[in-house]
């Protein structure tokens, strides 16, 4: 399988198994809204964790956390406060974490993730 939209399901679905086997428990998947998607919204420890999942097939464009940089970190922090606000839960603690995924040889994935990825953003 090569990079595209197949892979990026893919490795939402592969993040999503990983981060139960974590402890994490999905609240959410692929929440919406005109500023943009948060991929994961879970519970781990007791703190709400959104999450962005970067897939990639190859190297050729650096890692996958690299995209993942301040403009998106912005967009993700906005999205989160919205829905914060949204589920009354403003004030609660909250984290950032980044999965990658990367298809390495013989198909195989391979997957991690980045506890507290960063700050939010204003």
């Amino acid at each position: 399988m090569r990079g595209g939209p197949g892979l990026g399901r893919l490795g939402e679905e592969e993040a999503a198994r990983t981060l139960k086997r974590k402890g994490y428990r999905i609240l959410e998947r692929n929440v919406s809204s005109p500023a943009g998607e948060i991929d994961i919204i879970a519970r781990h420890r007791g703190v709400i964790v959104f999450v962005e999942v970067k897939s990639r097939a190859s190297g050729r464009f650096g890692p996958p956390q690299a995209a993942v940089d301040a403009n998106k970190q912005r967009r993700l922090t906005r999205l989160a406060r919205e829905w914060l606000t949204q589920k009354g839960l403003v004030g609660k603690p909250a984290r950032f974490d980044v999965v990658t995924v990367r298809l390495e040889e013989a198909a195989r994935l391979e997957v991690e993730v980045f506890e507290n990825a960063f700050e939010a953003q204003d």
